[in-house]
């Protein structure tokens, strides 16, 4: 949020708006908008209906950052009050179901408004409603988005990667269904398999990235208007060998998130692995593992988990926790941003169309780094197209109403337009 606060208050005064920040730590919500007369903080627990109920209805427009599955709570609220909102997550049924509701209080509470999703929609949209204008037929649309280290930042990290976003979310991503077209099949990549099957695409000027399914990809042909498609895939990037490494956790079984773990208190690192490993009183840990996952002893993987701490026989901290929270926990001791560390954003669509019967094919790359471990490429490329969304409907410049999210035109080109000239463009290039 704080890249979207930031750029508020860059605007308040301007526009004589009053940015009320809350948050159910008061300290934390001061700290974010401390230096600004045009705002103020105040404490904030969503839980509390009456308090809810009254703070939101102060506002002109709400943006909501909290956790996704009380946006619907939220957006409950707007709708009765006649109130705009804004999301940077996805579109659940219960925000689907507000929809007609929120047209007829002339209102929009638009969603799917940050990075991925939210900036993949509108440049894939952009270039979909460009090859459409000129008559041409898409027969492909493929996209990935990743949140990385920058390469400049910790060197040593043989995973090249730390958490930028929510880490319980990285923890569990892939456990949903994956689904997507390839050249008019319909596939389907089980959670335990997710994780081998990759793509390799490569950026010019950044090298490499391996690229696994994002969920259901089958929901954006009618978001998009795809119908009859050969090829639709969406997909998440990671550095060459992540995922490989990553699946020895999946295989384990320490992603699973359905039963709580005995004896955590004490448990080390060390302990947390071995737990999954079959007993052996005289083989090492790394040894069983190897053995178990059929792993080279100095190979790469290997490599990447001692360099991690799973071996360690530190204690995890937590009192209690699935497995999946307590590798959350461990991963988060190396896996956290230092001062000095900046991360980057990778997007990169492929768009595949005939034109008088000939194949042509469109790439839209975005590379976005960030300045330090506040004002990540992450935070930037998430709070600024909400912030500039928010801008555009206090302006009377965004006419839709209803559950929406950013595919629209008049949503889309001037949120594109006003990233484009504070340096976060898609190059589009026509490739052989």
């Amino acid at each position: 949020a704080s890249s979207l606060i930031d750029y508020l208050l860059l605007h308040a005064q301007s526009n004589e708006w009053h940015v009320r920040v809350g948050d159910y730590s008061l300290e934390l919500a001061q700290e974010k908008c401390a230096e600004s007369k045009n705002s103020s903080a105040f404490q904030f627990d969503i839980m509390n209906e009456a308090q809810r109920v009254d703070e939101i209805a102060k506002a002109d427009i709400v943006i909501s950052m909290l956790p996704a599955k009380f946006h619907p709570v939220v957006a409950g609220i707007c709708v009765d009050k006649g109130i705009n909102m804004i999301t940077a997550s996805y579109v659940s049924d219960e925000m689907k179901a507000l929809d007609k509701a929120a047209a007829e209080k002339d209102i929009i509470i638009l969603n799917e408004c940050g990075l991925d999703p939210g900036i993949d929609h509108m440049s894939a949209m952009k270039v979909i409603d460009h090859i459409r204008d000129a008559g041409h037929e898409l027969t492909a649309f493929e996209s990935f988005t990743g949140g990385l280290l920058a390469p400049s930042a910790d060197d040593d990290n043989p995973w090249e990667y730390k958490f930028t976003w929510n880490p319980r979310n990285v923890v569990l991503a892939g456990q949903g269904i994956v689904k997507f077209i390839q050249e008019g099949n319909y596939k389907y990549i089980p959670y335990h398999k997710l994780f081998r099957r990759t793509e390799q695409v490569h950026i010019p000027g950044y090298g490499y990235f391996e690229g696994y399914a994002n969920r259901d990809s089958l929901k954006y042909l009618d978001v998009y208007g795809l119908r009859g498609i050969k090829t639709i895939y969406r997909g998440t990037f990671r550095k060459p060998g992540f995922c490989r490494t990553w699946d020895i956790f999946v295989q384990l079984g320490a992603t699973d998130d359905t039963y709580e773990m005995e004896g955590v208190k004490e448990m080390t690192h060390r302990q947390f692995i071995n737990s999954f490993l079959s007993y052996n009183p005289y083989d090492t840990v790394e040894l069983k593992l190897a053995h178990y996952m059929n792993l080279e002893l100095d190979g790469p993987e290997m490599h990447r988990l001692k360099w991690s701490g799973v071996f360690d026989d530190e204690k995890v901290g937590l009192d209690s926790g699935t497995p999946a929270q307590i590798l959350e926990h461990i991963l988060k001791k190396k896996w956290t941003l230092k001062p000095d560390d900046k991360d980057m954003i990778v997007m990169w669509h492929k768009f595949e169309y005939l034109e008088d019967g000939k194949p042509r094919e469109i790439h839209s790359t975005l590379v976005a780094v960030g300045d330090d471990m506040k004002n990540t490429a992450m935070s930037k490329t998430v709070g600024l197209p909400v912030g500039i969304a928010a801008k555009l409907i206090l302006e009377g410049k965004i006419k839709s109403k209803g559950v929406k999210i950013p595919i629209e035109r008049d949503v889309y080109t001037p949120i594109l337009k006003e990233l484009s000239e504070q340096g976060f463009e898609l190059s589009e290039k026509q490739v052989k």
